[in-house]
């Protein structure tokens, strides 16, 4: 070794830095999970086939939210047409309290929509929609066929009826302020929000518009998909969860949508 070569002592990290070092960490993905982004999984089949039951889903927190002066950096814009949102649905239209729904954003501020047998027309334009589900029988009636569902918002009375049924009485009445030569008619500060799978979904036909203040975000992809029966979300009893947990352990790869890990949503 060469004399004026001093050797370096290696440096080991004290418990205190550790620690220090472990809570940063913590303190930023916490600040990640709680501000910026958000896992939620998907219960039910209002969005199908965009969004499948099971599917585990990031969701971007800051592109719909208010600007805020404490954070320029952030990137925002207003929620656009036929964007997948996720909200807190309206307070009042609903037994469960700050229940978050995923749709998709259908009209905004002055839009004209109606259904035409599921077919979606937006200020006198059809719209091309392959992804939603429609009533399969040709236009003629059947007992699948609901009138106030499928030709929105041309059966106001089956509209009030079904608003009633849903605990959303305050829509029942309100609806009949919007609708103008047979079109609704979209107020400003709201949003008109329905479901891909339009035959099972309880959406704004239903309970009404979706204020802006009440978004959260967009979903940007699934990064993970198990398959999940549709009556999941209703057993939360002890024995019920603990025996999906093992499900879930047991059957993880070969109940795992492979094919939809990190799936775009759009």
């Amino acid at each position: 070794m060469d004399a004026t070569q001093v050797p370096l002592e290696e440096k080991h990290e004290t418990l205190s830095e550790s620690i220090a070092g472990l809570a940063y960490v913590l303190v930023v993905g916490l600040f990640i999970l709680t501000f910026l982004f958000q896992n939620f999984a998907i219960p039910s089949g209002s969005m199908e086939k965009t969004l499948l039951i099971g599917d585990h889903v990031i969701v971007d927190r800051i592109t719909l939210a208010p600007g805020t002066s404490w954070s320029p950096f952030e990137w925002h814009r207003t929620v656009k047409r036929d964007d997948v949102i996720v909200f807190i649905k309206p307070v009042g239209r609903d037994p469960l309290p700050d229940l978050i729904l995923v749709k998709r954003a259908i009209g905004l501020p002055g839009d004209r929509i109606h259904l035409e047998h599921g077919i979606l027309y937006r200020n006198g334009q059809r719209v091309d929609e392959p992804q939603i589900s429609i009533p399969d029988n040709n236009g003629e009636p059947s007992h699948s066929y609901e009138t106030a569902r499928d030709d929105f918002p041309r059966d106001i009375e089956g509209i009030a009826s079904a608003a009633a049924m849903n605990n959303a009485e305050s829509w029942a009445v309100d609806i009949r302020n919007h609708v103008v030569n047979g079109e609704l008619v979209v107020p400003e500060g709201v949003v008109f929000a329905m479901g891909d799978n339009r035959l099972e979904s309880l959406d704004s036909r239903y309970w009404g518009f979706v204020p802006q203040q009440n978004l959260i975000g967009r979903p940007l992809f699934a990064y993970w998909s198990f398959v999940t029966p549709d009556d999941q979300q209703m057993k939360v009893e002890y024995p019920s969860t603990a025996g999906w947990f093992v499900h879930v352990l047991t059957h993880f790869f070969s109940d795992t949508r492979w094919s939809r890990t990190f799936h775009r949503i759009l």
